[in-house]
């Protein structure tokens, strides 16, 4: 096990009151878990310490996974003056202020690492103030978000800096700093074996969260260890990562409408509890299943949009949480329907042909004539009723004269649409015969 990362002086009053994550920080990039991708020799970080030099960096990841401590240890590593400033608390005199005292040391042969958390909080205004510091070299930018930067941060400021992405601590890490926390307090954790595993699982992937929760239970007197149901009892399960005008929002309602199409209704039902018990407006969800049922099945199964909007009359009578089983009904009837996009597909090439065949009038024959003048110029002559036809098909043209034929529509061999595919034949036929 790696050294643990605490104060030479235990008599200090910040070390004796810090928090047990504070005092298990690790002391070298070495003792850092679950980012080995990362931090390990073959790893982005890994070469640049290797080589002592060091770029601009976005650290992309969840909550406590370490950004904040590797970005320290990466300026001891190549010898970088470490400043941070957060996002949420600083404003434009801060950056001012960081921006001097880095160009100060500069002065001196002492270049800064500048570590800015929660970087995408900043406007874009305010990011695009970063970019003569960083690339005159007055600082090494180290960025830190739990969002997509892609969508948060300036493309300006992207280009000069490396994007690097921390993973969520899968349960092997988490263990690890259990197992630190463990020899840091002399004795082992008041759980049982399946309590040890349940509060790696309530994590979620936070180690910060971990050794807080780790903390909790040390500080408490038990005469037996706990088993999960008392653990439960005792702590609160970290509530999930989820901001539903963020990533995480766009990423479930992905997963959510795949996993429909994939007709796996298991992972269907898992991301839409996901969504639902973080907190998700249900009618959100519900309408992306009700577009579901157009796009991803449509005339394979014309119930699906009706058992979509009877949910939705159904959760508005019922409110939460009773209507959300109506919900995952139709959550669970559109990921066992049969599948087909072809209503989907033929909007959008009737679409497309509408805007480029622009204002074709329709054949004379299908226009009404209210008027004597729109009979004389040929309106509506001969228009066959199909109601007075051999089975009500007349087989007329309906269009345009300056128009081939369209097949837009194409029906699947799946579902109710192997029955529309015979009617298309059938009336195809006769119309070829006629």
């Amino acid at each position: 096990m790696a050294d643990l990362f605490v104060s030479d002086d235990h008599d200090d009053a910040e070390t004796v009151n810090a928090p047990l994550a504070d005092l298990l920080r690790p002391a070298t990039l070495a003792d850092v878990v679950g980012q080995e991708h990362l931090t390990g020799p073959d790893g982005p970080i890994g070469r640049m310490v290797t080589a002592g030099r060091l770029a601009s960096i976005i650290f992309w990841g969840p909550p406590g996974t370490g950004k904040t401590t590797i970005a320290r240890l990466l300026a001891d590593a190549v010898d970088l003056r470490f400043t941070a400033i957060s996002a949420v608390f600083s404003g434009v005199a801060d950056l001012k202020k960081a921006f001097a005292e880095a160009r100060q040391m500069a002065n001196t042969g002492k270049r800064t690492l500048l570590f800015v958390d929660e970087i995408h909080r900043f406007n874009r205004a305010q990011q695009d103030g970063f970019l003569p510091y960083v690339e005159d070299g007055t600082v090494t930018l180290i960025g830190a978000t739990t969002e997509n930067p892609s969508f948060e941060l300036n493309s300006a400021l992207l280009s000069r800096a490396q994007v690097l992405i921390l993973n969520r601590l899968d349960a092997d890490a988490l263990g690890t700093l259990l197992d630190r926390a463990a020899a840091h307090e002399g004795r082992p954790l008041p759980l049982t074996a399946d309590a040890r595993n349940a509060l790696i699982a309530s994590a979620d992937g936070d180690g910060r969260f971990l050794l807080n929760q780790a903390e909790t239970l040390f500080s408490v007197n038990l005469s037996e260890p706990l088993d999960p149901a008392r653990l439960a009892d005792m702590l609160h399960r970290r509530m999930p990562v989820y901001d539903k005008d963020r990533e995480g929002h766009y990423n479930l309602i992905s997963a959510l409408h795949k996993a429909m199409r994939g007709s796996d209704a298991q992972a269907s039902l898992y991301y839409l509890a996901r969504m639902l018990v973080a907190g998700e407006e249900p009618l959100y969800v519900l309408r992306r299943i009700t577009r579901f049922a157009s796009e991803d099945i449509g005339i394979a199964d014309p119930q699906a949009l009706v058992q979509c909007l009877a949910a939705k009359d159904a959760y508005e009578f019922l409110g939460s949480p009773e209507g959300e089983l109506a919900i995952v009904q139709a959550c669970l009837y559109c990921a066992t329907a049969p599948k087909s996009n072809a209503t989907y597909k033929a909007q959008k090439a009737a679409w497309k042909s509408a805007r480029e065949t622009g204002s074709l009038m329709p054949p004379k024959n299908i226009l009404n004539a209210p008027t004597k003048l729109m009979k004389d110029v040929g309106y509506g002559k001969g228009y066959a009723y199909d109601h007075e036809s051999d089975d009500a098909f007349s087989g007329d043209n309906y269009w345009p004269d300056e128009m081939e034929r369209q097949d837009f529509y194409k029906p699947s061999p799946r579902g109710f649409e192997t029955k529309v595919a015979e009617r298309l034949a059938f009336w195809e036929k006769l119309r070829a015969d006629r």
